[in-house]
């Protein structure tokens, strides 16, 4: 299930976005301050580039490049 990032408590998005740019092997060579990494993030939540997704099997949320979302959960989504 997509989670719209709209819905999320600001301190809850920020708290898991903060997770997501401080993860080890997320950095791929990215020389970025947290701060601006941060703002990426966002940005492309925004855009609608990244999104956020509740995945059953591992009951947690996931914060995920839109390419790497299972596609039927997408099409679930875009048909609301």
């Amino acid at each position: 299930m997509i989670i719209p990032h709209q819905q999320l408590e600001p301190d809850t998005l920020q708290n898991l976005i903060e997770d997501f740019v401080s993860r080890e092997g997320t950095d791929n060579g990215d020389e970025s301050t947290e701060l601006q990494k941060v703002q990426a993030v966002r940005s492309q939540l925004a855009s609608g580039q990244a999104v956020i997704y509740f995945d059953a099997e591992y009951t947690q949320c996931i914060l995920a490049s839109r390419d790497q979302v299972p596609k039927a959960m997408l099409g679930d989504w875009q048909s609301d």
